[in-house]
């Protein structure tokens, strides 16, 4: 088996060292050819240099360098694009996900799966990062239309083919699980253990999560514009239903119908309905706009390869 790992790195430096060493053992018992990939995300500490004193002693690392910090999913498919080997396991860089797991995830693909995501039993955040998780996996699964998003996590292995489907991906908003599905219909997870940060705090934080879930809807879904729709119906279907009360109480009953209250919150329900169709309808002309200026997924400053064992 071949296999290339793939770590983005953000602020890692304390950690890498430790990981590395962990990792070395599981390569060598799991594949005959292998590689870890990182990819240095413009972190503010001093990773990069922590990557370049790894270099001489794991020869089978290579290291990417990008010019700032693009996000984890653009540092992934940075990573993803770089992989030599048939076999793409992706990780954290904090040891929540524990490298001796990595087999779990291997045996199960063996099965004949595309993906496979490592779900962990119990997840090692505080209780609103783990609200904030639920819900981006709630929109996940919306996008991916599959069950399987409800065990998806940054711990997962698939077949390198599958990057195929998007290899000519250039949009700024990335989701390597929603790219993933464009490959392949094959999906499975499996338990593994998530293990207590060792080291400083997530970076992502709960507004962070909550943003990536609504890019991630804006970004590969219609399902805003279908809800902005039936919003405009409703309203609709209310307003027609207000025309007939007012008729009949004036025409039929011959009653006055008093209450500029009344009449002013109506105006401002029409009005807020048609505000919020319109701003869901901006955010996809400002994705239109951002994909036509063809700004970059990610740039990459530096770059470090493997050396040749022969």
């Amino acid at each position: 088996m071949s296999l290339s790992i793939i770590i983005p790195v953000y602020n890692g430096a304390s950690s890498l060292p430790t990981l590395l060493e962990r990792l070395a053992p599981v390569l060598q018992k799991c594949a005959s050819e292998y590689e870890v990939i990182l990819i240095e995300d413009g972190s503010l500490d001093n990773s990069w240099e922590t990557i370049c004193q790894q270099k001489s002693t794991y020869p089978w690392l290579r290291a990417f360098r990008l010019t700032r910090n693009y996000g984890q999913h653009n540092a992934l498919l940075c990573g993803v694009r770089a992989a030599r080997y048939a076999i793409i396991v992706t990780m954290d860089d904090d040891l929540q996900h524990p490298p001796e797991e990595v087999s779990k995830l291997l045996r199960k693909l063996d099965e004949g799966y595309d993906v496979v995501y490592g779900s962990p039993h119990v997840e090692q955040h505080g209780l609103w990062r783990n609200l904030a998780s639920q819900m981006t996996k709630i929109a996940l699964r919306k996008v991916m239309g599959a069950e399987t998003a409800r065990h998806a996590s940054a711990f997962r292995a698939f077949r390198r083919h599958v990057r195929r489907a998007f290899a000519d991906y250039h949009g700024m908003f990335v989701n390597i699980d929603v790219l993933l599905t464009w490959g392949t219909s094959r999906f499975a997870a499996i338990d593994v253990r998530h293990e207590p940060r060792a080291q400083g705090a997530s970076n992502y934080t709960f507004r962070k999560l909550v943003t990536h879930a609504l890019n991630m809807i804006t970004g590969f879904t219609t399902i805003p514009l279908q809800l902005a729709s039936l919003l405009g119906f409703m309203m609709t279907i209310f307003g027609l239903l207000l025309l007939i009360y007012l008729l009949v109480n004036r025409l039929v009953l011959g009653n006055d119908v008093p209450g500029f209250t009344f009449l002013a919150s109506v105006v401002v329900i029409f009005s807020g309905a048609q505000m919020l169709a319109l701003g869901i309808i901006g955010e996809y002309l400002a994705r239109m706009h951002f994909r036509l200026m063809d700004r970059p997924v990610y740039t990459v400053h530096e770059e470090l390869e493997a050396v040749d064992d022969e």
